[in-house]
């Protein structure tokens, strides 16, 4: 199969994430990722194996593939930030966390976040002056960090894509896609 240019071969895409994230937004945008050709690898500082939540229930565990104590920013191209309560609560107290995140703001590499994903990105200095959507819950945190909040199944700012909650997830998906390959073509050429 022949390259095309909204290819996403050879980019590297860290999905940050400790236990209590809610499973089909990690698992759902990385199989949309690795189908388009991207390499998607788990960043957590929970060692070895995380655990996914559905709505309230403990859920399946996936294999950490990077340790968050030894991860570099610069060793990826794009971040995803899948929600759950539980997760983005314990990675915004987390300075690692935090610092890798907003290694990814300054960048200005693509980043998705989707229900409470935003959250991280409030602590990480990621959304004044941006659009943004979420869980409807945080709408008051990201208007009062100065992000213009919209109840919109997805809000994309230049390579910031943000989406409210699971039913989301077909356009949160096409939309993230998109916003990936358009920085990706720019990296390559």
């Amino acid at each position: 199969m022949p390259i095309t240019s909204s290819s996403l071969d050879g980019m590297k895409v860290a999905i940050l994430v400790s236990d209590g994230f809610e499973q089909v937004e990690m698992t759902e945008p990385r199989k949309a990722l690795d189908h388009a050709g991207a390499l998607t690898l788990i960043v957590s500082p929970v060692e070895g194996r995380v655990r996914g939540w559905n709505h309230h229930d403990p859920a399946d565990s996936f294999e950490v593939d990077v340790p968050l104590q030894s991860a570099k920013p610069e060793d990826f191209d794009a971040l995803l930030l899948p929600g759950g309560v539980v997760n983005p609560d314990t990675l915004r107290i987390d300075e690692k966390a935090v610092a890798f995140v907003r290694a990814f703001v300054e960048a200005g590499k693509p980043i998705a976040a989707i229900c409470h994903g935003p959250w991280t990105l409030i602590d990480a200095g990621g959304v004044k002056g941006r659009k943004m959507t979420s869980w409807p819950s945080l709408q008051a945190d990201l208007k009062n960090a100065g992000a213009s909040w919209s109840d919109k199944e997805v809000v994309v700012d230049q390579s910031l894509v943000t989406s409210r909650k699971p039913d989301d997830l077909p356009a949160f998906n096409r939309e993230m896609t998109k916003a990936f390959e358009i920085a990706h073509e720019a990296s390559i050429h």
